[in-house]
């Protein structure tokens, strides 16, 4: 995870977005990227239910040098130095950096388009009050990038990836996201594969699963839970959330959405209520 992409703007959970990403930047010694990000041009209705009704997405000057100052302010409060002048025609190896390189602001979908290139997203957890962070930009990154999303709640994390929650749900996309997961997986203290007993995917156990993480040099254990009476996907969820919590994580790896948006707006589903209620980072891609 040496390159990291952090759209800015102005929400409750910009601090923490900050401060998760320069943590992973510790850890990898990655270049983190900021941009000023803004709604996409057209107003628009997103199924998303824990977003909502997005304004209209005029480029505002002022928004984005306020995005600019709060970016640069902070990593030149934690000491991190500005990237170095890239030459063309030379390899330039990724350190502890930051760079601000667009000077004008850009829409949601730029996040998709951009991060292709980079090996992590960092976003603030979507909520429903003006203040929190908004839906659209973290769909952009879910399923335009094809790169995981490092989500942030509003609470300033101190560690990331020391103790991890992996949800195995056995399915294709859990499958994916433990890969990109792998380099802070193979770091981490303790490792717990969570499964949820009676989901409607087939697949490899939970045992099964950490057996291919250890292989891979990872400290993992297995733990199986029944639902019993708690069916619904919004249940599992809940259900993450409080394992995690129980077992003190501070990262919880889990795929999006292996139900359709539509049917876990219908239906309800374990992504809809992990983003409405994590308390803790969660990795995710889809």
């Amino acid at each position: 995870m040496k390159t990291i992409l952090i759209p800015t703007e102005d929400h409750d959970a910009m601090a923490a977005v900050l401060e998760a990403a320069r943590l992973v930047a510790g850890i990898f010694g990655s270049y983190m990227e900021g941009f000023a990000v803004r709604p996409s041009t057209a107003s628009y209705v997103t199924i998303e239910p824990v977003g909502g009704l997005a304004i209209s997405g005029a480029h505002d000057p002022e928004a984005a040098a306020q995005a600019r100052q709060t970016f640069i302010s902070f990593m030149q409060a934690h000491g991190v130095p500005a990237a170095p002048a890239v030459v063309p025609g030379q390899s330039a190896e990724a350190a502890l950096s930051y760079g601000w390189p667009h000077a004008d602001s850009a829409d949601d979908m730029f996040i998709g388009s951009l991060g292709r290139v980079f090996d992590l997203i960092v976003l603030g957890r979507p909520g429903p009050a003006a203040e929190n962070p908004r839906a659209a930009p973290l769909e952009a990154a879910l399923f335009e990038s094809g790169r995981p999303v490092l989500i942030v709640p509003p609470a300033v994390p101190k560690t990331i990836g020391r103790n991890v929650l992996v949800s195995w749900n056995r399915s294709t996309e859990q499958a994916h996201t433990n890969t990109f997961a792998l380099p802070l997986l193979r770091l981490a203290d303790q490792v717990t594969v969570l499964t949820v007993e009676g989901g409607p995917t087939q697949g490899p156990s939970g045992e099964e699963a950490a057996r291919h993480l250890r292989q891979n040099g990872v400290k993992a254990t297995a733990l199986t839970v029944n639902r019993g009476e708690r069916a619904s996907g919004e249940d599992v969820g809940a259900i993450t959330l409080e394992h995690a919590a129980k077992l003190g994580c501070d990262l919880l790896v889990k795929s999006a959405y292996t139900q359709s948006r539509l049917r876990q707006m219908i239906f309800g589903g374990a992504t809809r209520h992990v983003l409405a209620r994590a308390t803790l980072p969660v990795l995710m891609a889809h």
